[in-house]
């Protein structure tokens, strides 16, 4: 058992999956020479050389597509994009063709990529590249989407994405970089789709993930203090859903808070909102409540910023008022 960061994590994670099968490559801009933005890639180009880590223009389409092709042809590209906003301009890539390849083909032809990219407010980065923007990918069909929270989530995540015959968008919120967690020596690859409960309560359900399972944590602790004991259910993977994981929580507690680091309306909260409400509406004693970041273009200016974005005390406030609406 190590303890380590993150990028740590990711990091060695990527080398041992290179190691492990010479099919496994990395590709995205300034990841090899500068070893990447994030430093994620610390290391690779020397070690593995730059066949097997290939520095890219500034291209986003372009990379996507001939990591699409190379995945049909047998390989398994981790493709590293600097940032999900940059994403979107390989957005007809990831979604008409990485996609939709298996099942236009009858099944003929997989494509095992991964992409990774980092996302996320609370950097003072600008509206254009503090955005969470999974909610466009989580809606494809065809496509696998995971946002781990913890070092060790990261490491065991990334082993199944990479080993993953379909194609997975890997998010990572900026915020989680130097988070610090322990990591099993002997750590096996996540089942993909599994949700996990990482705290029991019994008076309310919080459902998050990524960044905000943190602050899920941080929230639950204070309402500890207030005679509110809160479950956590770490969702993991956004697609696909373990929705089965959330519903039984809920039935046990009776209510339940949803918080997302994205904006309320049409989000991943409102999906989950409604799962429960077809999945636990007969055991729920209070309406589900939503938690998320205002629905503005983040600002620039760090006050701002941190005003838009949801926090602990706001997801405190949330919870706080729906176990007050039970009556208990």
């Amino acid at each position: 058992m190590a303890t380590m960061t993150y990028r740590q994590a990711l990091r060695d994670t990527l080398r041992d999956e290179m190691l492990r099968d010479e099919n496994v490559f990395v590709m995205g801009e300034e990841i090899g020479v500068f070893e990447g933005s994030y430093k994620i890639t610390e290391g690779l180009l020397k070690e593995f050389g730059p066949k097997r880590v290939r520095d890219t223009p500034i291209a986003e389409e372009g990379f996507v597509g001939a990591a699409i092709g190379a995945a049909m042809l047998g390989l398994r590209p981790v493709v590293e994009i600097m940032t999900i906003n940059f994403s979107l301009l390989a957005l007809d890539q990831i979604v008409n063709h990485a996609a939709k390849i298996y099942g236009m083909f009858g099944g003929q032809c997989s494509v095992p990529m991964v992409i990774r990219t980092p996302g996320g407010g609370g950097q003072q980065l600008g509206a254009t590249h503090s955005q969470n923007v999974e909610l466009f990918y989580s809606f494809i069909p065809g496509l696998k989407v995971l946002a781990p929270s913890t070092p060790a989530e990261a490491s065991s995540m990334l082993r199944a994405a990479i080993r993953d015959d379909d194609p997975v968008l890997f998010l990572e919120n900026l915020a989680l970089y130097n988070t610090r967690g322990e990591v099993p020596d002997d750590l096996e690859p996540a089942e993909i789709g599994r949700a996990a409960v990482t705290r029991s309560g019994t008076d309310v359900t919080i459902v998050a993930y990524s960044r905000m399972a943190h602050v899920a944590a941080e929230a639950a602790e204070k309402l500890a203090t207030e005679g509110i004991n809160a479950e956590i259910v770490d969702l993991r993977s956004l697609r696909p859903l373990d929705r089965e994981t959330v519903v039984e929580s809920v039935r046990r507690t009776g209510c339940a808070v949803v918080a997302e680091d994205d904006w309320l309306t049409y989000g991943i909260g409102a999906e989950i909102a409604a799962t429960i409400q077809e999945g636990a509406f007969d055991w729920l004693d209070a309406p589900v409540r939503r938690v998320a970041m205002a629905e503005v273009p983040l600002p620039y200016s760090k006050p701002l910023e941190l005003a838009a974005l949801p926090s602990a005390e706001s997801l405190v406030t949330a919870v706080r008022d729906t176990v007050r609406a039970t009556g208990r």
